[in-house]
């Protein structure tokens, strides 16, 4: 479709607002963003089965060099494979079987092409040399990169952060949401008066003649590639053992070492987000590679098992509560929210960026439930009730496929809100538990889509909820229940919505509430005195308009 018959469409009121929206943001994509965002026949031929990352830092050039040797197992057989490699950094070499294969660049897509043959089924590997100075965060971890930074007492301070930008902003990588390695091993060479932290768990120091040591840390989950992390600092260390649903679980913690007393004191919400969510998630998924909360130069990320932390000790959101209720700042929200996504992100990993609702609802909606675990279900409403004044119903919470297209920002809230009204839907909290249970258990370590986790939910709960997942993560319309009350009879539909919408809600009166069924068509009931006024539950995201007339 051209741009002008578009804008004629858009003019003439032809399409919806939210799909001429989409239009329009289709054409900011091109020839880059696809290879970025889709399954390439480049990258559809062979199967991630293990990354081998060594890389060294110079701290003082803002300069890194290393290797990536990739593992992999032949699909069906092809010549050219695809590396993701982002500007400036530079693909100096890439080795299979002692021979140096050629390669060509597109912006920040690397072809390889394959000198010796790959049979189906076939386990390969090849080794990719690699060296620049890493794109510089701007704003991490939004707009991520290499942070490097210099804590109060002049020591270095390096961290990355690359969800969304990728993780072949710094190192060369498969890198689509697709497909995760097996497992990993994170070799990090930094100056011997600093450590590196990455994922998993230390296996191995070595202590180099040049005044460097190089950290071994060893992975043996899968990890999706935003996940992997170098966190490079002064750091002291301290741990606990947490006695777990699936047995003894280590939680490590690496702070700067003049922060180490007041670390101790504060991160005690660790242990206890870990209660929490094993309550109502089910085991912690990556025993193996233990816990670990590592302090860094910016906010925090949600790196798998090295969760990072930079609110800097204190409760809520930088000292703030995003619910202006008073419960937010009951909690850490950095450690809950960042350490709920071990859970969803990490263990159940959206395919597609465009679905990354699937991480941000479920843990913004966690933060209502670690809440709810501690301080009970009137509280945990009134935080998740109170967070949607940062909806902006600005565009839909999924974003365009195949392109590496984040919906919208209402991605955390209005989904947590909206996850929150099927909690209500349901009306049984032993049921909604092991429904989220079953959840984490069904797609543990998986990579899903938005129809998988749909489709789960319609049918744990027995409920049609097409409909209702097309107006909260496809729309941006808030449904309006109309009606007329006169003399005791109660007219009333839903408006503002999709085709198909029907979602039962609680009318609260004095002393007792009702139930109602409203669907698109004009339905009518009875009610007692006590109902004089429509009033719905607080709980649904949804508003309410009276009719002078009868519908």
């Amino acid at each position: 479709m051209n741009k002008k018959i578009i804008l004629l469409l858009i003019l003439f009121g032809m399409v919806g607002q939210v799909e001429a929206q989409l239009l329009r943001d289709r054409q900011q994509f091109d020839r880059q963003d696809s290879l970025r965002g889709s399954i390439t026949p480049e990258r559809a031929w062979w199967d991630l089965k293990y990354y081998d990352l060594d890389v060294q830092v110079w701290p003082e050039k803002k300069y890194i060099k290393g290797s990536n040797t990739i593992s992999y197992t032949v699909i069906k057989p092809y010549n050219t494979m695809q590396i993701d490699l982002q500007a400036p950094m530079e693909m100096t070499k890439v080795v299979q079987n002692g021979n140096e294969l050629q390669y060509r660049r597109e912006g920040n897509v690397y072809f390889i092409e394959m000198a010796n043959p790959q049979p189906q089924g076939a386990e390969m590997e090849l080794t990719i040399d690699f060296q620049g100075h890493p794109r510089e965060a701007k704003n991490a971890p939004w707009d991520g990169g290499f942070s490097w930074k210099k804590d109060s007492q002049g020591n270095h301070f390096i961290a990355t952060s690359n969800q969304g930008l990728g993780a072949s902003v710094w190192w060369p990588c498969k890198d689509h949401m697709y497909q995760e390695p097996e497992g990993m091993r994170i070799g990090v060479r930094v100056p011997s008066d600093l450590m590196n932290v990455s994922n998993g768990r230390l296996v191995d120091t070595q202590e180099h003649k040049d005044d460097t040591t190089t950290y071994v840390w060893e992975v043996k989950n899968p990890i999706n590639n935003y996940g992997v992390n170098i966190n490079i600092g002064n750091y002291a260390h301290f741990s606990e053992v947490y006695p777990g649903e699936a047995g003894d679980l280590d939680m490590d913690y690496y702070v700067l070492e003049h922060h180490l007393e007041k670390a101790k004191k504060h991160f005690t919400d660790a242990g206890r987000m870990m209660k929490a969510f094993e309550h109502w998630f089910g085991p912690y998924p990556f025993y193996e590679d233990s816990f670990k909360l590592v302090e860094v130069p910016y906010l925090g990320m949600e790196h798998q098992s090295s969760v990072t932390y930079g609110n800097k000790f204190r409760k809520g959101y930088l000292g703030m509560d995003l619910s202006d209720t008073g419960w937010g700042l009951k909690f850490d929200f950095i450690i809950i929210h960042e350490a709920g996504h071990e859970w969803f992100a990490n263990s159940i990993t959206n395919q597609d960026i465009a679905d990354m609702w699937i991480h941000e609802s479920f843990t913004a909606y966690a933060e209502n439930l670690f809440l709810d675990y501690y301080y009970g279900q009137e509280a945990s409403a009134a935080y998740v009730i109170g967070t949607r004044t940062n909806i902006e119903n600005d565009r839909p919470i999924i974003g365009l496929y195949d392109v590496n297209h984040e919906g919208s920002g209402d991605m955390y809230y209005k989904g947590a809100n909206m996850i929150h009204m099927i909690r209500q839907l349901v009306n049984d909290d032993d049921k909604w538990r092991r429904i989220l249970r079953e959840m984490n258990l069904k797609f543990r370590h998986q990579i899903v889509t938005t129809q998988e986790i749909e489709g789960f939910l319609s049918e744990a709960t027995g409920m049609e909820l097409d409909a209702f997942f097309d107006q909260y993560l496809r729309d941006v319309r808030i449904p309006v229940l109309e009606y007329h009350l006169k003399g005791g009879i109660l007219q009333y539909r839903w408006n503002n919505v999709v085709d198909g919408f029907k979602m039962p809600v609680e009318l609260i009166g004095v002393g007792e509430s009702h139930w109602i069924y409203p669907t698109t068509e004009t339905q009518s009931i009875k009610l007692t005195k006590s109902l004089v006024e429509v009033k719905v539950d607080p709980d649904y995201y949804v508003t309410t308009s009276k009719s002078t007339e009868k519908l």
